[in-house]
């Protein structure tokens, strides 16, 4: 199953949070917000199909999520977890930790934002449209 989102990136995209990684939905973006790598989301969380939320819950689910920026594609690979809710009405966050709140969708991701090509966070800090497939197994 997937779900895809796009959204596109912002001047102050910087990659730079070590264990976590974000899409909003808000159209702005601080500098301080460094996990954020795009803006202006046309889906949130919430917007999922049931079934493919009911899948992210277990525990044993593979959750792969692509970024297809300009070109650039990267992949990060993590877990579902059983207290996920897919609540969130404003963005979506992968955790390489653990930590479950209402914006998580991912845990034990591979990587966090600081792991992402420059390249492709260069192209995202230049606004480039922003395609996000995350498929459950």
């Amino acid at each position: 199953m997937e779900e895809v989102v796009r959204a596109r990136g912002h001047e102050n995209v910087s990659a730079e949070h070590a264990s976590t990684f974000e899409v909003t939905t808000d159209d702005w973006l601080t500098p301080a917000g460094d996990c954020i790598l795009a803006v202006e989301a046309d889906r949130a969380p919430t917007e999922f199909d049931s079934e493919f939320v009911e899948a992210c819950r277990d525990e044993d689910a593979k959750i792969t999520v692509t970024f297809e920026a300009d070109g650039h594609v990267e992949e990060v690979v993590g877990r579902g977890h059983p207290d996920l809710t897919f609540e969130n009405e404003r963005s979506m966050v992968g955790r390489t930790s653990e930590y479950v709140d209402g914006r998580t969708f991912v845990v034990g991701a591979g990587t966090a934002a600081a792991g992402f090509d420059r390249e492709f966070v260069a192209a995202l800090a230049d606004g480039a449209d922003l395609t996000v497939r995350v498929r459950v197994e």
